[in-house]
């Protein structure tokens, strides 16, 4: 997909627009500060030229899903989605001021951390599949870590139902953590295939690169990488720190056969909790649902403008009174007008004019008597 330039960022009720934070294919993300309760917030829009009805079902059912997730501890967490004065989508969610993109390519990631990571998605990603829904892009860039050091999952952009799954539905897929199944596309996404995409995840933690990188420049075009997962012949990570029962661990998640990987995401976080006791390490607690939860279905065909949208804009010469300069002067001003019906200006007491009468008939008389001498 052609790289494409970040659209401006909308002007959305009750939040204020301090700066860009990424762009991808499908949407643009901002940093907003929201005004009540006051609070960073990340905002994911729709480009304005956007028009393809599966974008915008894929927008939809993120913020459903999200809706419906979000609660999880270890899955990012959405406040908020509605849209703009110019008719864009947006999501409001949490600020999380890292992720793991690039930090296992530039510094070593210990054992144990990489461990807890690892047992926390497996049970976000247990928890979305008990409720029916697969992520389908389960990859470093998409954990993000948030003010206080915790990892969630977050993007569930290309998400879909597990009851339909198919070929055909196939959007997007980040190749080096995708399985053969996926990468072949004789599935868009199963539980063994995020079991596959989580082991290739903490594989690349450990590891430094994805599994069937290639140090030498020139040898990890998409094609290549393709070919090389279809192989999936698993490559021992060199670290003495990793035990064989990882490495073990590692290699059944991102078995070629999806039948001989580990059937739930549960199990493969039972794996590694395993790990962790025989390292001496606290097991990292499972973070699943109790029993008997069951959020409502995701529409997953829904492509139309959904949330509170914004029925008018300022006349420009009106905006250009405003104090302030810049975008988020102009959000902030404008979100007095945004966040609550129009306001009729305040009405005076009947009792302030009954004095002011009383005043002006005082001040009459007073003259009067002057004027007159007293007669």
């Amino acid at each position: 997909m052609a790289t494409r330039l970040p659209s401006a960022p909308p002007i959305l009720p009750g939040l204020v627009y301090i700066r860009p934070l990424g762009s991808g294919g499908f949407a643009d993300v901002f940093l907003y500060e929201q005004d009540m309760p006051r609070r960073d917030v990340a905002v994911k829009v729709l480009p304005s030229d956007v028009r393809d009805p599966d974008l915008r079902r894929m927008f939809n059912a993120e913020a459903d899903v999200l809706a419906h997730l979000s609660a999880h501890p270890s899955i990012v967490t959405v406040y908020q989605a509605g849209i703009s004065a110019d008719g864009r989508p947006y999501i409001v969610m949490e600020f999380c001021p890292g992720s793991l993109a690039q930090r296992y390519r530039i510094e070593r990631v210990p054992v144990g951390e990489v461990l807890t990571v690892g047992v926390k998605m497996a049970s976000a990603l247990e928890s979305a599949h008990r409720a029916g829904l697969v992520h389908r892009d389960v990859k470093p860039s998409n954990i993000l870590v948030t003010t206080f050091g915790a990892p969630v999952l977050a993007d569930f952009g290309i998400s879909s139902s597990l009851a339909r799954a198919t070929a055909d539905e196939v959007l997007a897929m980040s190749i080096p953590w995708s399985a053969p199944e996926v990468v072949d596309e004789s599935t868009s996404g199963t539980i063994e295939s995020e079991v596959w995409s989580l082991g290739a995840t903490v594989y690349s933690l450990l590891a430094g690169h994805s599994p069937f990188e290639r140090r030498e420049r020139g040898q990890n075009s998409k094609e290549q990488l393709r070919r090389r997962i279809a192989r999936a012949t698993y490559t021992a990570i060199p670290r003495a720190d990793v035990p064989p029962s990882l490495q073990d661990v590692l290699a059944r998640s991102m078995n070629r056969d999806p039948r001989r990987r580990y059937p739930s995401a549960r199990e493969f976080a039972d794996a590694l909790r395993a790990v962790q006791t025989e390292l001496g390490l606290a097991p990292t607690p499972l973070e699943i649902a109790a029993g008997g939860w069951m959020p409502s279905a995701v529409d997953f065909g829904d492509a139309q403008l959904r949330g509170p949208a914004r029925s008018r804009i300022e006349r420009e010469e009106t905006r250009k009174t405003r104090s302030g300069t810049g975008v988020a002067a102009l959000a902030r001003d404008e979100d007095t007008d945004l966040s609550a019906a129009e306001r009729s200006r305040a009405r005076v007491p009947v009792w302030v004019y009954a004095a002011i009468a009383a005043a002006v008939a005082g001040i009459g008389v007073l003259s009067t008597v002057l004027l007159t001498g007293g007669r």
